[in-house]
């Protein structure tokens, strides 16, 4: 495990060197072209180094396509360089639809990994979430695999099997082969229902279409149902396009500024809230986890930034942008981000992601053996043991402070307790009885 990680660390280290070099011509702003030549003098220095020192003689196409999706990642974890043929398939493969295995991904460290996987889908149901790094898709590695075409290798006609080398690095294990069927994605409905207490908790996995029509749904019957404070749990919602967290935010919102789009070749748009779509005004709290992504987080960020909702739970993962196909002159592309959604308070979503105003760490799992099979997805907890929705609802009674002063006290208690048992320790520990004083 410890071998593999180190690989690891060189391979991005390798990859960072590149990209530095590069970088400077992409966000340099004072005198742009003077600071672009002196990048590709240092860049085309360090190409002939490699290709006159290195230990052997080395594969150029690689160190080129290294360095192109090493700088793409270090600006857009969701960035992918496609090669003509490549770009071929994947236009191909966006007129057909395929099964998959329910993953999304972005970048980490050279390789592809997992934002989080759609409940209810293969990946799912096998335990693969946030975190977790893919090395190798049917045998082919993902070391600096074009994100778009590693989504292409990953759908395919349902029942069909996809195998894949898979990390568990918030586990702390090497890699696992396993093997996925592929089978039509569905993503989960809205789920809302009455907790003790005139609590409502409305819960939506995703933000697809149709989804927050769900969601208005719910919160109706809800109402009905005679709730007075809502919990709305975001955690895992990954999917769906960042206007459909815009439609979200404006269930709750009747006047503000939800989110703007920005980016150097587009004009600021700004989406306000509108009072003809509110339909929940009581109070509140969000629920987000690093698994969080999309639109669920301009969603968040909304209502945080706004002042109308807590937000409870983990910071988010930061993917919030519009993304287009730029076509290069030999047919290859670029996919990229062109514009950012940002939150009211003017940070980049993508690069900034929403950080809780009450964190709430979610338990990691468990340490698995190396030769163990994977582990498969825990049952999801009861709402009397999910300490984060029972946060949450801490936050929505006493409000954020005195929860907060609440948190204080329980860590003084505890740091108290363990005191405590440290001292019965040791009085319950044999005294230490040295050797007989010598015979005078």
């Amino acid at each position: 495990m410890k071998n593999r990680r180190f690989q690891f660390a060189i391979v991005s280290a390798s990859t960072c060197l590149l990209v530095v070099l590069m970088l400077g011509m992409v966000l340099g702003r004072g005198n742009a072209a003077e600071d672009a030549y002196r990048h590709f003098a240092v860049f085309a220095e360090v190409i002939s180094r490699i290709k006159s020192d290195y230990v052997e003689e080395p594969d150029m196409k690689n160190v080129t396509l290294g360095a192109l999706n090493g700088m793409l990642e270090a600006i857009d974890p969701y960035a992918s360089y496609l090669s003509p043929e490549q770009y071929k398939a994947y236009l191909k493969s966006k007129e057909t639809s395929k099964a998959g295995v329910g993953l999304i991904l972005a970048r980490r460290i050279g390789y592809v990994g997992v934002v989080d996987s759609i409940p209810g889908s293969p990946a799912a149901i096998l335990g693969l979430s946030t975190g977790d790094v893919l090395e190798t898709i049917n045998n082919v590695s993902t070391r600096d695999m074009p994100l778009a075409y590693a989504e292409m290798l990953l759908a395919g006609d349902p029942g069909t099997k996809v195998d894949m080398t898979v990390l568990r690095w918030r586990r702390g294990t090497d890699a696992q082969q396993i093997s996925l069927v592929r089978a039509p994605i569905q993503y989960p409905p809205a789920s809302a229902k009455m907790l003790p207490g005139e609590f409502g908790y409305l819960q939506l996995a995703s933000l697809e279409k149709g989804k927050v029509k769900e969601a208005a749904a719910g919160l109706r019957d809800l109402a009905k149902q005679g709730a007075k404070k809502l919990v709305l749990d975001l955690r895992g919602n990954a999917s769906g396009a960042p206007e459909e967290g815009i439609a979200l935010a404006d269930l709750f919102l009747d006047k503000g500024l939800i989110t703007y789009l920005l980016g150097q070749k587009v004009s600021r748009e700004e989406s306000q809230a509108s009072a003809e779509t509110t339909l929940w005004k009581l109070p509140m709290v969000v629920i987000t986890n690093r698994g969080t992504a999309g639109g669920a987080e301009v969603a968040a960020a909304a209502l945080l930034d706004n002042k109308r909702a807590e937000v409870v739970g983990e910071r988010t993962y930061g993917n919030a942008a519009l993304r287009k196909a730029l076509t290069l002159e030999d047919g290859a592309a670029v996919i990229l981000s062109t514009a950012k959604f940002y939150s009211p308070a003017g940070k980049a979503i993508q690069d900034n992601a929403v950080t809780p105003s009450a964190p709430v760490a979610e338990a990691e799992p468990s340490e698995d053996d190396e030769d163990a099979p994977p582990i498969l997805a825990p049952p999801e907890p009861k709402p009397d043991q999910d300490k984060t929705l029972q946060k949450a609802i801490e936050v929505l009674t006493i409000g954020l402070e005195a929860s907060a002063a609440e948190d204080n006290k329980r860590a003084e208690q505890a740091a108290q307790q363990q005191e405590n048992e440290r001292r019965e320790r040791i009085q319950r520990s044999p005294p230490l009885v040295g050797p007989p004083p010598p015979k005078q």
